[in-house]
């Protein structure tokens, strides 16, 4: 379900299948177990393999972007579908976790 790449104090994290009620606690502590090494400053979601997620999902995504900004550092998402971007967009997580384009993400 989930594939991470660690890179110094940034960890990617792709995310395959469904992100939702079912799933969110299995996913939340897969990430709580790599976001407890407190040199990741940085987390990048990568949403090219999520195909569906709901608010139970939305949920997992601000409990991580909130260990990271006690943290000082910051969650950013990629390559969201339309119904994900559609989700994150009215959720208003979209003002609070930044999405990179393609620019972006070849910089980091």
């Amino acid at each position: 379900m989930l594939r991470s790449i660690r890179d110094g104090d940034k960890l990617l994290v792709g995310l395959d299948g469904e992100l939702d009620h079912f799933c969110a606690q299995s996913i939340r502590r897969e990430l709580d177990n790599q976001l407890a090494d407190p040199g990741i400053r940085q987390l990048i979601l990568d949403f090219s393999g999520l195909s569906f997620m709901d608010s139970s999902g939305i949920g997992v995504i601000l409990g991580r972007y909130r260990i990271l900004r006690d943290r000082g550092g910051s969650v950013s998402v990629i390559h969201m579908n339309e119904h994900v971007s559609r989700i994150f967009h009215m959720s208003g997580m979209s003002k609070v976790i930044r999405q990179l384009d393609k620019k972006q993400e070849a910089r980091r």
